[in-house]
């Protein structure tokens, strides 16, 4: 595949992470500051797959290249699905993940192994020149830990325990990551619709 994918972030891990499993693509993916694209955009939307749709398309309306974006979060079981959709706003937009990772922890400090059950979601977003779009969705299931552990990753890494790998993700290697996780599952599937997209 030729060209050049735009993807919806700022987030340098995030892009990093992208970078890595796109390589086999042959597409050189940038971010929106890379391509020099400035949208304020009100991701308003009710879903993951609403709010990857919406960073897509506003993306989409600067550039002539094919857009990508996400929309990813923690779904915790005991506090009712939180943080979910907001879970980048989660207490606050500035709020330093470390103290968002020990509050998590804290809510969670009395509750059993069994009720800690916990999974990313994330909904992958694309945006062709034509204006058409699609769109998938993946998982990594897990527990909340008990302490923060791991220096692999971002955000709510290094809380998400995973039992059968005996480590959260942020203890992951990118590799072993990549290959497992919701954004992970995500991009394998956005490469498909991709190359349907694109005749190959």
């Amino acid at each position: 595949m030729q060209g050049r994918i735009v993807f919806a972030t700022g987030n340098a891990g995030k892009i990093k992470e992208i970078r890595m499993i796109m390589e086999d693509t042959g597409m050189e993916v940038v971010s929106m500051k890379d391509a020099g694209i400035t949208a304020d955009i009100d991701e308003n939307g009710k879903t993951y797959e609403e709010n990857a749709l919406i960073k897509a398309r506003a993306v989409a309306a600067f550039t002539n290249d094919i857009v990508m974006a996400d929309d990813s979060g923690l779904e915790i079981d005991y506090l009712n699905k939180e943080p979910g959709i907001y879970s980048a706003r989660y207490m606050g937009h500035d709020t330093p993940y470390a103290f968002k990772n020990q509050k998590i922890l804290d809510k969670l400090r009395d509750v059993p192994e069994e009720k800690r059950t916990a999974r990313f979601v994330c909904a992958m977003a694309l945006a062709l020149p034509d204006g058409t779009t699609r769109t998938a969705q993946a998982t990594m299931e897990g527990r909340i830990g008990y302490e923060i552990k791991g220096e692999n990753g971002f955000g709510y890494d290094p809380i998400l325990w995973l039992p059968e790998y005996g480590k959260t993700s942020a203890e992951l290697t990118m590799e072993e990551k990549n290959r497992i996780s919701h954004r992970g599952k995500a991009l394998e599937r956005m490469k498909d619709a991709l190359k349907e997209a694109l005749g190959e």
